[in-house]
């Protein structure tokens, strides 16, 4: 270290810190392997002394160990952490990836955080996460203001998104066409017991009591999806494009998948819009929808596989596709994939690499896990493109896998 950069991080230390708060820092300092420092080979052994307490001194202030690695990022053994960032309808899938992959690779620490697929794409784009993630893909105009270059949309699950009610009395699942949806968050459809209610359901015995619409606040891919399929089925749904919240003005808002259904949960006469999984996670009911074909068909790993089988072989090549309202006798008409957002060319190799593999199990190893958890696997002509995308992910131009 030469002599002026220290005394140049000496002065920047006395201008932070209170010189009592120094000598403290220096005093509980530990001296754990001899310190690496360049000391004067001309000079008595006072001039050594200075230099080895100046360096303690600045540790202390940095707050460093003295011989001790600078750079934290990763963690002991050799280990690396990866940062994930996003859609709340993926969340027990990914946790339950991320739990597995702990006992494949040892060494893979990686933190999903669930904080909203919009959240997710700006986590993405301005590179505070190694990967986001995001129900709806990303528009092109995202894409573009992504700091870090080329962005990968990698299919993970199929999923879907379902009504989910609080009434009392039911002994059969709520029927609901489209219309009657839309009019119900819209506002127009006030009372469980009002017409359009009714005729979806003869021989019910409706309550005549208020409907209490709870929707999404946060910027969500859920939102998306839903706001999707309710444009194709009315035209008095004018949310056009994507979309990650609702119109305002009807219900109540909570934030992620988790907070609409305790929403839900815990308000009578209610009715929201989550993924699958956490409905039945919490033992509530979910709405039988009339699909495009006119059946009325319940979610099911089933009837979302149904819904992505028409598309699966002539889905774009980049991945991005929606196949709400599709047109199967069995399919659920709110199904999604949900993604991974990752950058083509990966600024860190060993981060990339751990990324690229583990992307590369989740689709492949980690699929087992997804019926359990209410998703649908990928179509096996969705997987081989997955392969081909995730071949693109390299470092430098060197791809981490052939």
């Amino acid at each position: 270290m030469h002599v002026t950069n220290m005394l140049t991080k000496l002065r920047i230390c006395l201008t932070i810190f209170p010189l009592t708060q120094i000598v403290e820092s220096m005093l509980e300092h530990k001296i754990t392997k001899r310190p690496n420092i360049a000391v004067p080979k001309t000079g008595s052994w006072i001039h050594t002394i200075a230099f080895v307490s100046l360096a303690l001194f600045l540790a202390a202030c940095s707050g460093q160990k003295v011989g001790g690695p600078s750079n934290e990022s990763g963690t002991a053994g050799g280990s690396q952490r990866l940062q994930g960032s996003g859609a709340s309808f993926p969340k027990p899938i990914y946790e339950k990836w991320v739990s597995e992959y702990g006992k494949v690779d040892v060494n893979a620490k990686i933190d999903y955080q669930s904080t909203g697929s919009s959240a997710g794409i700006k986590a993405l784009q301005q590179q505070t996460a190694d990967f986001g993630a995001s129900d709806a893909p990303m528009t092109d105009d995202e894409i573009k203001a992504a700091h870090g270059g080329d962005v990968l949309h990698i299919p993970t699950v199929l999923g879907a998104v379902v009504l989910t009610y609080n009434l009392e009395g039911l002994t059969a699942p709520l029927r609901l066409s489209p219309q009657t949806v839309v009019d119900i968050f819209l506002g127009r459809v006030k009372k469980w017991n009002d017409p359009k209610i009714a005729a979806d359901n003869p021989g019910v015995n409706l309550p005549a009591t208020d409907i209490t619409v709870v929707y999404r606040s946060d910027g969500s891919g859920t939102t998306n999806v839903f706001n999707n399929y309710l444009a194709k089925v009315s035209p008095d749904w004018n949310v056009k494009g994507q979309n990650m919240t609702l119109p305002q003005g009807v219900g109540i808002g909570a934030q992620r998948n988790d907070g609409v259904m305790g929403q839900v949960k815990q308000t009578p006469n209610t009715i929201g819009y989550v993924e699958l999984t956490f409905a039945k996670a919490n033992n509530l009911p979910v709405v039988a929808l009339k699909n495009a074909a006119g059946n009325f068909i319940e979610a099911s790993v089933d009837s979302v596989t149904a819904a992505a089988a028409e598309s699966s072989a002539t889905i774009q090549e980049d991945l991005r596709a929606d196949i709400t309202n599709a047109s199967g006798a069995n399919a659920y008409p709110i199904s999604s994939y949900t993604y991974v957002l990752a950058y083509k060319d990966q600024n860190d190799a060993t981060k990339g690499k751990m990324l690229a593999d583990f992307l590369w199990w989740a689709t492949h190893d980690g699929q087992k896990f997804a019926k359990d958890l209410h998703y649908a696997p990928l179509p096996a002509e969705i997987v081989a493109k997955v392969e081909n995308r995730l071949k693109l992910m390299s470092n430098a131009g060197k791809p981490f896998r052939q």
